[in-house]
């Protein structure tokens, strides 16, 4: 992950370089071939960056062994360069829009899973019936715009 981090960067300062050279005015043939180029590669990185984000462990079992080791499950999103200024407003957008998709998710519900958002770290507590609803809810969580990190204590609620 810290390599396709390094790589974004390297990526990202070329880009700017790239960006800047061509808005100088410079409009040739091998100048238009060059900034195709530059945008693949863009995009390249980009996908590769992405395919890193998604090789986080969403298994059950590996969910039920964290749990079971440390009382919590932690995944993180590489930080987006120039880091963004959260206010409150924003984290209780983020913690409504949070509820509202486990609201409509109906192997999750909104009344047993508490949400909290502070400057982008949301954590998820209360329980859940299956250990692949933590990585659902956990996933529904990452996915929501102004997220950086999701910390679950959702626990599996033990059926009598």
């Amino acid at each position: 992950m810290k390599n396709s981090f390094i790589s974004f960067l390297f990526g990202l300062i070329i880009g700017a370089g790239g960006f800047w050279y061509f808005t100088e005015g410079q409009k040739s043939e091998s100048v238009q071939r060059a900034q195709e180029k530059v945008a693949s590669g863009a995009e390249h990185m980009k996908d590769a960056i992405s395919e890193k984000v998604g090789e986080l462990n969403w298994r059950s079992e590996d969910i039920k062994e964290e749990l079971t080791r440390t009382g919590k499950v932690v995944r993180k999103k590489a930080q987006e360069v120039g880091a963004k200024v959260v206010d409150a407003t924003a984290n209780a957008r983020t913690t409504a829009a949070i509820k509202a998709k486990l609201a409509l998710d109906p192997d999750l519900s909104v009344l047993t899973i508490s949400v909290d958002t502070t400057d982008g770290v949301v954590t998820l507590s209360g329980t859940v019936s299956e250990y692949e609803y933590i990585a659902k809810a956990m996933r529904l969580a990452m996915e929501t715009d102004g997220v950086r990190e999701v910390t679950s204590t959702l626990h599996v609620k033990q059926s009598k």
